[in-house]
C-alpha cells in the first residue's frame, strides 16, 4: 500500500471518529428518571429511548426506575432521590409547589386530560352531583385533584364525597363494590370496557367542566435546573426521539415493553400506544411539538384549581414551569 493511500484512510478514519456526536465519546453522567407507575404504553417512549442509545448520545447515562402504588414523584425528586421523575401532572405540580417542594416541570408528556371518572349507566351516579355521598374511588395521586374541582364546579365540596383511595385493581368498580372510579383512556378503561361493555359506561370528563389538565409531567429540582440545565435538555432530545420511534414503529416498542415486563397484555398495549400518541399530539403540540409547555392551558388549570381550593395560594408558575430546556431544541426536532 502507497504512502498515499496509507495517508487517506487514516485521514478518513480520522474524520469518521470526529463525526460522532461529543456526547457519545464523552462519558456519561449517571442519572434516573422516576416513572409514575409500572412500565406501560404511557411510558413506551422512554423505554425505547433507552434501548435505542438515545439518552448515551446525550450523555446520560439514564436508568428508568418504576413507580407504584403510594409513591409521590414530586417527593423522590423533591429530595433528588431521583434526577428526574415523570409525575403524576399539572394538578399535582401545583400543590408540590404550593407545599413548597423545589420541584420545577420542563416537559408535559400529554396535552389533555388523559383520564375520567367512571360510573355505571345503570347505577345511581347520572351527574356530578348525584356523587354526594357516594361511594368513589380516586388515585390521590393527582386524579384526587381533579375531581375535587370538577366537584366544586357542580357545587359540591370534596367532603360532600366519599371519596376513598383507589387500588390497583378496577375489579371493586366492575363488582359494584364502589359507585365511581377514575380510569385513564389508555389503561383502565381499557380493561373496564372489556368486562362491562362500553355501552354500559358513563364518563365524566374534565374538559366538560370546561378545564384542561396537562398531565405526565417531566421534573426535576430546582438544583438541577438551575446548576445543570443542559441535562433537563439532553433528556427531552432523547425522549422526543423515543416517542417518534414509538410512533413510527409501535409494534416494535410494545416488543421493547414485553421484554421488561412479559406479563403485559399485547393487544393492550397496542391499544395504550394509540391513546397516548393522541395525548402526545393532541393541543398545541402539533405547531410547537412533543412535550410542548402550553402556558395557557397550564395557567387556565392553575386558576380552576386555585379557585376550587385545592391549592391555598398562586403558585409562580415561572418559577414552577421552565421552557427553556424545549426552546433550546429546534423545532423541526421536536414535532411529530
Amino acid at each position: 500500500m502507497t504512502v498515499t493511500r496509507r495517508a487517506m484512510i487514516a485521514s478518513s478514519l480520522c474524520a469518521a471518529a470526529w463525526s460522532f456526536s461529543p456526547a457519545i465519546v464523552r462519558a456519561a453522567t449517571k442519572a434516573t428518571i422516576r416513572m409514575k407507575w409500572l412500565p406501560q404504553g404511557s411510558f413506551a417512549g422512554y423505554y425505547v429511548a433507552v434501548e435505542k442509545g438515545f439518552y448515551r448520545e446525550e450523555g446520560l447515562d439514564l436508568e428508568i426506575v418504576p413507580g407504584g402504588p403510594n409513591l409521590l414523584t414530586e417527593n423522590l425528586v423533591a429530595t433528588e432521590a431521583d434526577t428526574f421523575g415523570l409525575s403524576g401532572g399539572t394538578d399535582s405540580v401545583f400543590v408540590a409547589r404550593d407545599k413548597g417542594m423545589p420541584v420545577v416541570c420542563f416537559g408535559l408528556a400529554h396535552q389533555v386530560t388523559p383520564f375520567v371518572f367512571v360510573a355505571r349507566k345503570d347505577g345511581p351516579v347520572a351527574t356530578l352531583r348525584d356523587m354526594k355521598g357516594k361511594r368513589v374511588v380516586a388515585w390521590f395521586t393527582g386524579a384526587n385533584y381533579v375531581l375535587a374541582g370538577m366537584l366544586a364546579k357542580a357545587g359540591l365540596a370534596a367532603e360532600d364525597v366519599n371519596i376513598q383511595p383507589q387500588q390497583v385493581s378496577v375489579t371493586p368498580f366492575t363488582n359494584g363494590d364502589v359507585d365511581v372510579c377514575a380510569a385513564t383512556v389508555y389503561n383502565e378503561l381499557y380493561t373496564i370496557a372489556q368486562r362491562l361493555g362500553r355501552e354500559n359506561l358513563r364518563t365524566f370528563v374534565a374538559e366538560d367542566q370546561g378545564i384542561t389538565v396537562p398531565r405526565d409531567t417531566l421534573i426535576t429540582s430546582e438544583k438541577i435546573m438551575r446548576d445543570n440545565p443542559a441535562m433537563a435538555a439532553a433528556l427531552l432530545r432523547a425522549s422526543i426521539r423515543g416517542w417518534k420511534e414509538v410512533f413510527a414503529n409501535p409494534a416494535g416498542a410494545v416488543d421493547t415493553l414485553l421484554k421488561i415486563a412479559p406479563t403485559l397484555d399485547r393487544a393492550h398495549q397496542e391499544f395504550s400506544i394509540r391513546e397516548n400518541k393522541r395525548l402526545l399530539t393532541a393541543g398545541s403540540a402539533p405547531q410547537q411539538g412533543l412535550l410542548w409547555l402550553d402556558m395557557t392551558a397550564i395557567r387556565s388549570a392553575h386558576d380552576f384549581f386555585l379557585a376550587a381550593k385545592v391549592i391555598g395560594k398562586p403558585v409562580e408558575l415561572d418559577k414552577a414551569f421552565s421552557l427553556a430546556p424545549l426552546q433550546s431544541i429546534p423545532l423541526s426536532e421536536r414535532q411529530a
